[in-house]
């Protein structure tokens, strides 16, 4: 008998040491699958034709608007930094995420609550709970915890979901950032494309007016027929007609430089009111090589990142297929006298294990694993689909930046001709040796062939944006402006 009883207490011994050594193990282990990030084969140079525009540089600057050399510019992009609401928003998104991430880290943690009471009770004198002191009261104070542990890495998923998501926040902070600024260089130029568009039109006008007092004073010596001076009239109003369009569009861009700047229409009016030509970039632009674009483009990392958190939330899932461990526990004071409280007899203390274990559910743990992992496929084939997209977004900007400073010095060719023959054929025109009709449409020429100068010499700049935009390359340093929010990231990576 004796025998049998220390048999059953080895027995004993041994199931509580499997169960304790199992524990430790699921302790240990963390399940899902560990993310990887995605490999992509890029490109080792741009293609040949692109690449001889441009010159291949290991670093880019990160504020490559200050190429352009244009003070203004550089003082809106600052503004746009520091009072975009847009920029605003994101960056509480961002630290939003940041706390969400510290949130899930408190996980870890056991939970622990104080608790207080007072009541006073009186039972009933006929009824079963009949007491010799009735009525009473009753003081309680006290201390509840409880301790989920860190099981098959349930919490080790949640923290790397929540972290790359805050990173994914920071991503999608500096992506905003370079469109936002992007945004901010585009609408400069396109003001100041729309300026010299307006300033080419004015001296044709100036032009077309004298033009039409040469025809008056013709057909005043009776030297040219009434035909010429209302042809010339028609020239003239309809150059005239473009101005108003032109203006509309002028304020129309000074306005959007508002509101990325985050002030009211109007509010810019002094520093953009002098007017200035189109900034011209300059002969060599340095750009980095593909494989450079998955370290550069914040949508790319933002992507990435998106990709890691999900993946997380496989093995969060898949730890609802195993047994939940908490220690939980209770200690604390009770008496019916306040003053007898805090005095030996009126303490109490509880403390044990408790699992959880789901047995059964339909299948809707296992269904959840699967929504999981569809959602990461989703998210892998974005991340490649964003890669694709940054590579045909950079060589269509370099294609378009090439073709149109070819095309500006096509009309800038033009342009000069236009001018020459205008001066000859007013000239010819004076000296009765050629009719007017040729006088109009040279004149027609001159102002089509500076117009399309002009917005050709604006979207050179346009195509350059569009360029550093695609590239990227505008430090990935760049963090909101909070010392708190950027040393507290620092630390957590």
């Amino acid at each position: 008998m004796k025998k049998h009883n220390t048999m059953k207490k080895h027995m004993k011994k041994y199931k509580s040491w499997i169960s304790l050594s199992l524990i430790l193990y699921c302790a240990g282990c963390t399940v899902g699958p560990d993310y990887q990030a995605p490999t992509i084969n890029m490109p080792d140079q741009w293609h040949q034709q692109l690449a001889e525009g441009f010159n291949i540089e290991d670093s880019m600057s990160a504020q490559w608007w200050e190429l352009l050399n244009e003070p203004a510019l550089n003082e809106l992009v600052q503004q746009v930094r520091e009072n975009n609401p847009d920029l605003e928003s994101a960056y509480w998104s961002f630290v939003q995420s940041r706390y969400t991430r510290d949130y899930v880290s408190g996980e870890y943690y056991p939970s622990i609550d104080a608790a207080g009471s007072y009541s006073r009770t009186r039972a009933s004198d006929k009824g079963l709970m009949a007491l010799p002191n009735n009525p009473y009261n009753m003081h309680s104070i006290g201390f509840d915890a409880s301790w989920e542990l860190n099981i098959v890495g349930r919490f080790k998923r949640a923290l790397e979901s929540a972290q790359a998501s805050y990173e994914a926040r920071l991503e999608n902070y500096r992506d905003v950032l370079v469109s936002l600024s992007a945004e901010a260089a585009r609408n400069y130029v396109e003001l100041r494309t729309i300026q010299a568009r307006i300033g080419y039109a004015m001296q044709n006008i100036e032009s077309q007016d004298g033009t039409l007092n040469l025809a008056q004073a013709r057909f005043d010596s009776e030297l040219a027929p009434r035909l010429d001076v209302e042809q010339a009239r028609l020239n003239l109003a309809d150059t005239q007609s473009q101005i108003p369009s032109l203006r509309s569009a002028e304020r129309a861009a000074i306005n959007r430089l508002c509101v990325l700047t985050g002030k009211q229409p109007g509010e810019l009016s002094e520093l953009l009111a002098a007017v200035k030509p189109v900034p011209m970039p300059p002969e060599e632009i340095g750009i980095q090589v593909p494989a450079e674009l998955l370290r550069q483009r914040p949508d790319i990392r933002r992507a990435e990142r998106e990709l890691a958190a999900q993946t997380a939330q496989i093995g969060y899932a898949t730890a609802d297929l195993y047994p939940s461990f908490s220690l939980n526990g209770n200690i604390g004071f009770e008496a019916m006298d306040f003053s007898d409280v805090t005095k030996n007899g009126s303490q109490y203390y509880g403390f044990g294990p408790s699992f959880r274990w789901n047995i059964f559910d339909g299948d809707r743990i296992r269904n959840q694993i699967k929504i999981e992992e569809s959602k990461t496929k989703q998210l892998y084939w974005q991340y490649r689909s964003t890669v694709l997209s940054a590579l045909e977004e950079v060589e269509n900007a370099m294609t378009s930046y090439i073709q149109e400073r070819q095309r500006q010095q096509a009309l800038q060719q033009s342009v000069d001709a236009a001018k020459k023959s205008v001066e000859l054929v007013t000239t010819q025109y004076k000296n009765g040796l050629t009719d007017f009709q040729n006088v109009l449409i040279l004149q027609r020429s001159q102002f089509q062939q500076q117009d399309k100068l002009a917005q050709s010499e604006g979207q050179v700049v346009q195509n350059l944006i569009r360029i550093y935009k695609a590239l990227g390359g505008w430090g990935d340093d760049v963090l909101p402006q909070s010392e708190s929010i950027e040393q507290t990231g620092q630390s957590n990576k």
